[in-house]
């Protein structure tokens, strides 16, 4: 074990351990998202730009997720259609309302949905956020307050505006990414050692921890797939999959 790598781990640790402390954050986000779910409604998740769409992915029949998360995977921004090309659009003013439009998000008032972005500044998680809110959506936001905080007012990747998620949505869960994102120094050159994912998914999978607990509490039984690499997995899953393919694009 070298004294980086030892470094990487305690400050992933460290940051795990710092998330945990919003938990009473995360909880009330909890009730929103099982009441949802509760009267039967879907919960979309963005992750406006580049690596966020990792965040959303991982809650998309996750073996011990909810089936009901209308995953919002936009060819624009994921990077396997090309990484600058993403760069450049999470940061195009009007992107984001026209990709809603595209999953049919908001067709009523008090849907939820999840905005997944840790460093919360560029345009399509402003405009997603400001989108939601016209169209009467309750917002919840895995974001960095301490990096966006940090960053200049002046950024190129800023939002025209200005504005910084955590302080538009409705409820703000707070990711801790560090300002810069990677956290291991090597010969003095650009550090390494990301973190980013690691924050954002930490803080999604105890949203939906505490969701399932209060779904649990209230009497009801959580729609949550069994991995499909297990005995009985594909059989368990057929249900579910029968009452959410025909309302989630990307299940299908």
């Amino acid at each position: 074990m070298s004294k980086e790598t030892d470094g990487y781990r305690s400050t992933v640790v460290r940051l795990l351990d710092e998330i945990y402390e919003g938990l009473p954050a995360i909880d009330t986000a909890a009730n929103v998202v099982a009441e949802a779910i509760m009267q039967d409604d879907v919960i979309h998740v963005i992750g406006p730009g580049g690596h966020s769409n990792m965040g959303v992915e991982e809650l998309l029949w996750r073996a011990g997720g909810l089936a009901p998360i209308n995953a919002i995977l936009d060819a624009g921004t994921n990077l396997i259609h090309g990484a600058k090309r993403s760069n450049v659009i999470e940061r195009t003013p009007g992107y984001a309302a026209r990709v809603l439009d595209a999953y049919r998000v908001g067709r009523k008032p008090g849907e939820v949905i999840i905005i997944v972005n840790a460093y919360g500044v560029n345009a399509m998680c402003i405009d997603t956020v400001e989108e939601a809110k016209r169209r009467e959506m309750i917002t919840i936001g895995v974001t960095s307050r301490s990096f966006a905080d940090a960053l200049p007012a002046d950024h190129p990747s800023r939002h025209p505006s200005g504005k910084n998620l955590y302080q538009e949505v409705d409820h703000f869960l707070d990711c801790r990414l560090p300002f810069g994102d990677a956290v291991v120094e090597i010969g003095g050159g650009e550090k390494t050692g990301p973190t980013s994912t690691f924050c954002n998914v930490f803080v999604l999978n105890l949203l939906m921890i505490e969701t399932i607990r209060k779904i649990v509490e209230a009497g009801r039984t959580p729609p949550i797939w069994r991995s499909a690499n297990m005995p009985g997995g594909d059989e368990a899953n057929r249900a579910l999959e029968e009452i959410y393919i025909p309302r989630i694009r990307h299940l299908g």
